[in-house]
C-alpha cells in the first residue's frame, strides 16, 4: 500500500503542508508507505492542449516533472491534493497540477492501473466554513467525474499563520483519519 501526497502550497511550513503531511502520518501508522511532494518545487507546465495523450495512450507529450507525478499516482493506492486558497479556488500549483491529470482522462488508466483513491485539503484564512463550500463540491465532482474515487475532504479555516493548523486537534484528528482510511485502499 503506497499513498503520495502533493502539496500545492508555495509556503515554508504551510498549513495545507501541515495537514497533508497529518494524513500522511495516518497512513503510514496504518501500514502504508508515503511520500511527500511540493508542487512549487517542482518543474510543471501548464496543459498544452496538444492531444498527445489522447493519441498515446495517456502518455503526456510535454517532459517536465509531471512525468514523476504521473509515475508516482500510477504506483500508488491513494493519493493526496492539497491546496491553500486563492482568489475563491485552488491555487496555480494545484491547479496546473489539476490539469495536467487530463492526460490520464478516458485512456484506459482505471484498466491500466485501477481507480485511484484520493483526498482534497484545502486551507483558508476566511472565518466563514461555508464560504467556499460550493467550490469544494466542484472539484471533489470534476476529480470523480475524471475517474478518482474522492474518499474524503479536509478543509480548515482561520489559517493566515503558516502552522496555525497544528494548535487545531479537531483538523488533525480528522486528518489522522482520512489516512488510515486511504491506508485500508
Amino acid at each position: 500500500m503506497k499513498v503520495v501526497g502533493f502539496n500545492g502550497s508555495p509556503r515554508e511550513g504551510s498549513n495545507t503542508g501541515t495537514m497533508i503531511e497529518e494524513i500522511l502520518k495516518g497512513a503510514s501508522e496504518a501500514g502504508a508507505e508515503t511520500e511527500l511532494f511540493n508542487l512549487s518545487e517542482m518543474n510543471i507546465a501548464p496543459c498544452k492542449a496538444c492531444m498527445h495523450c489522447k493519441e498515446n495512450n495517456g502518455e503526456c507529450g510535454t517532459e517536465d516533472d509531471m512525468q514523476i507525478v504521473y509515475s508516482q499516482i500510477r504506483e500508488a493506492d491513494a493519493f493526496i491534493l492539497g491546496s491553500p486558497v486563492y482568489m475563491w479556488q485552488m491555487n496555480a500549483q494545484a491547479k496546473i497540477f489539476t490539469d495536467r491529470l487530463f492526460a490520464n482522462f478516458k485512456t484506459g488508466f482505471e484498466e491500466k492501473y485501477g481507480q485511484k483513491n484520493m483526498a482534497l485539503v484545502f486551507s483558508q484564512n476566511n472565518p466563514d466554513e461555508n464560504m467556499f463550500k460550493e467550490y469544494f463540491y466542484y472539484t471533489r465532482n470534476m476529480f470523480d467525474f475524471l475517474g478518482y474515487n474522492v474518499v474524503d475532504m479536509l478543509t480548515s479555516t482561520e489559517n493566515s499563520i503558516p502552522g496555525a493548523v497544528k494548535n487545531k486537534k479537531e483538523v488533525m484528528d480528522q486528518a489522522r483519519e482520512i489516512g488510515r482510511e486511504l491506508a485500508k485502499g
